[in-house]
């Protein structure tokens, strides 16, 4: 099944992510490594074009492949480094992530600057990004996939009836065989395990005792596995748009739909109060019922190579951002109309998500399944994801027949080398969760399961406002000054907190 037309070849969400041996005995930290000097210099020319005008310095840090083996193969990380502007007032790192998995981190830094992170923050930090394992300017993986490949989405689509999850599975099932048939030994090594491990080595390369972290979406997951794996090593932690655990499991993709059942109402205020100017309906009712008839329409007869599931995927993208909802009042407007060629020209998902995730690109699909499906067993029934389709079309009508559908980590080559981390609730009250009441990708649910199963460790932050990304990428002023007071202060709140919408 080939997927619609130019549309779908711009699109690909990463929100959203078998080992002969078993890993299940490798500690989480070895001896402290002898780790070689990291020699700081010119960053990659991408990287400098999209961190300009903020200068930053890069670097190369070896790390094993395969953490079992510490002294076999060793790969490359490239990390990037924004030095505290103040070296009087310099307390240590801070690691960042923009999440994906498969997201590129080297200039995010720059980003967050650009976005207004404060002073007193990059006075204190060193702030260090990069592109983690399998990812970008470190080592790379492939699994092929290009623009004509009917896998581009790690969001499977929409299934309108049981025959589309069918082929769906026979999509899924080629996916997982083309990255077996590309892989070059790397794949199964992709774990949030051990890019926790990976976090651990660069701070050991940069003679520290201990990193703070600020990590996005997925981040928030390898930020759970690192405080949780290296509990005395780990400083101040900020979770931002949290999945629920430290991996992504069938639940938490599933959770992806009532993300979207919770935060489509938001958009559809938007475009009530702009009926005159959209005509998607005057109230919040009259807009979802829009959405549902373009649906049903586009499932019958695709307009400018607009299906029913890229209709609904290309939603999903566009209630990341407030910013965004224009161009998607315009595009279902549009497609309400049957106007193709406006259509075509603004079906193009837009870039600058919190987690770096809204580009088409082979390796970060590659990265996001391969860390996905290894860190945790999905089911292998085709019939089991039937059944949770039927499920979530009712109960999730906006997308859950999309979130419930079967991906290749049903058919994927590799079992999970070890259990996936285990949040552990003993360590230092040190982890501060925020997270927006409304967020299409990681839904409030995220952040309360993390708060459970971090116990006292954390404290969590719920801001009364919607969007996927809260420090510095929202404008909550409680949630920026709350979180810019941790890492600054160290002033954690006494209890969850509730910041009300400015």
């Amino acid at each position: 099944m080939k997927r619609q037309g130019s549309a779908g070849q711009s699109l690909a969400l990463l929100v959203v992510l078998s080992l002969g041996g078993s890993l299940a005995a490798v500690p989480a930290a070895a001896d402290e490594p002898r780790t070689p000097q990291v020699e700081w210099g010119q960053c990659p020319d991408d990287v400098v074009a999209e961190a300009a005008p903020t200068e930053l310095r890069c670097a190369t840090v070896p790390v094993p492949l395969d953490y079992a083996d510490p002294q076999g193969t060793q790969i490359d990380l490239t990390v990037s480094r924004l030095a505290a502007a103040d070296p009087d007032k310099r307390r240590g790192l801070l690691m960042l992530n923009p999440g994906g998995p498969g997201g590129s981190g080297l200039a995010l830094s720059a980003l967050l600057v650009a976005q207004g992170l404060p002073s007193s923050v990059t006075d204190r930090y060193d702030l260090i990004g990069m592109d983690t394992r399998g990812i970008g300017r470190s080592t790379p993986v492939s699994c092929g996939f290009t623009t004509d490949s009917p896998y581009y989405s790690n969001i499977p689509p929409y299934a309108v009836d049981d025959a589309a999850v069918t082929a769906q599975a026979e999509i899924a099932e080629q996916a997982a065989e083309q990255c077996a048939d590309n892989d070059d030994g790397m794949l199964r090594h992709l774990t949030t395990a051990n890019t926790a491990r990976d976090l651990d080595r660069i701070r050991a390369a940069l003679n520290e005792e201990k990193t703070s972290y600020l990590g996005y979406s997925y981040g928030t997951a390898l930020g759970a596995a690192y405080a949780s794996m290296f509990p005395e090593r780990a400083d101040r932690i900020v979770l931002d748009s949290n999945i629920g655990d430290t991996h992504l499991d069938r639940d938490g993709l599933r959770r992806y739909a009532l993300g979207m059942e919770q935060t489509l109402p938001d958009f559809a205020k938007w475009a009530a109060r702009r009926h005159d100017s959209y005509g998607l309906g005057r109230t919040l009712e009259q807009v979802r019922a829009s959405y549902l008839t373009i649906a049903g329409t586009l499932d019958d007869a695709p307009v400018a190579g607009i299906d029913g599931s890229l209709f609904r995927l290309l939603t999903f993208g566009h209630l990341f951002k407030q910013s965004q909802y224009p161009k998607l009042a315009q595009t279902w407007q549009a497609l309400l109309e049957g106007d193709e060629a406006a259509a075509r020209g603004l079906a193009a998902v837009p870039k600058g998500s919190a987690d770096g995730a809204l580009s088409p690109n082979d390796n970060a699909l590659t990265v996001f399944l391969s860390v996905t499906c290894n860190d945790v067993e999905w089911p292998e029934d085709v019939n089991t994801y039937r059944q949770g389709v039927a499920e979530d079309r009712e109960r999730y009508p906006l997308f859950g027949a999309a979130t419930a559908n079967i991906t290749p980590c049903a058919f994927w080559p590799y079992t999970p080398a070890e259990p996936p981390v285990k949040i552990d609730a003993e360590g230092p009250r040190n982890v501060l969760l925020l997270q927006n009441r409304w967020d299409a990708s990681t839904p409030h649910r995220g952040g309360k399961l993390l708060r459970e199963k971090f116990g006292d460790r954390a404290r969590l932050v719920t801001v009364d406002d919607s969007g996927h990304g809260v420090y510095v990428l929202g404008k909550n002023s409680c949630a920026l000054n709350t979180a810019t007071g941790y890492l600054v202060g160290g002033e954690m709140p006494t209890k969850d907190t509730f910041c009300r919408a400015d």
